[in-house]
């Protein structure tokens, strides 16, 4: 996914940078903070049950989820001239638009009793990790790292968590939901990858 955008690139950040970045760095702080508490069963229990309780807990969780979200968009939109880290991986350019695709019928599938979810098990987390890294390596930019590496980051811890605490629930998988999540993913996947300079104010992916 190349996250080129029109204005100038820059190899040097100015002083100002890091405060330009302040509210993208903000909501990734508050919505994968919030969601790494579920990763952590002693943590959560501490929060949830003896701080403050589920019935606090859960409407709370959501709504910092929520603001998160916003302030990470927001942040996004607002990100000042493009500062280039490292040169994109040309790997990592070429297979970007195959693994976000994949991505997608991964994140499709994730809440569907599907044949898929039912072989990899963790379907949106690992769908999360090719995503994130997808974007990570394919363009190096300071605010893209910024972005997917807190991503791809969160994933991991949140992956193997999951696999340590066997967090899978059992269900009897069905067809229909495949075909469902295949054909979802990939419609959702050539709708993002065409409208990508639209949606995301970036360079087209290729």
């Amino acid at each position: 996914m190349d996250n080129t955008a029109g204005g100038g690139v820059s190899n040097i950040p100015n002083c100002n940078y890091t405060a330009d970045m302040s509210i993208l760095i903000a909501g990734l702080a508050l919505f994968l903070g919030l969601h790494l508490i579920p990763a952590f069963p002693a943590l959560r229990k501490v929060v949830a049950e003896d701080l403050l309780g589920l019935k606090l807990y859960q409407p709370l969780f959501a709504l910092g989820s929520a603001l998160g979200l916003v302030l990470i968009i927001a942040g996004w939109w607002l990100r000042p001239e493009r500062v280039q880290l490292f040169d994109p991986f040309p790997a990592a350019r070429a297979a970007a638009p195959l693994l976000v695709t994949l991505a997608f019928v991964l994140f499709a599938s994730a809440n569907m009793k599907t044949h898929i979810r039912k072989v990899v098990r963790h379907p949106m987390l690992i769908g999360l990790v090719l995503w994130s890294g997808a974007h990570l390596f394919a363009n190096g930019d300071l605010a893209g790292t910024i972005l997917f590496g807190s991503f791809f980051a969160y994933s991991i811890v949140d992956l193997i968590s999951a696999i340590a605490r066997g967090a899978v629930k059992p269900f009897e998988p069905m067809w229909k939901y495949d075909g469902m999540a295949i054909v979802g993913g990939l419609l959702l996947a050539v709708i993002t990858i065409y409208f990508h300079p639209a949606i995301f104010g970036t360079g087209r992916v290729m």
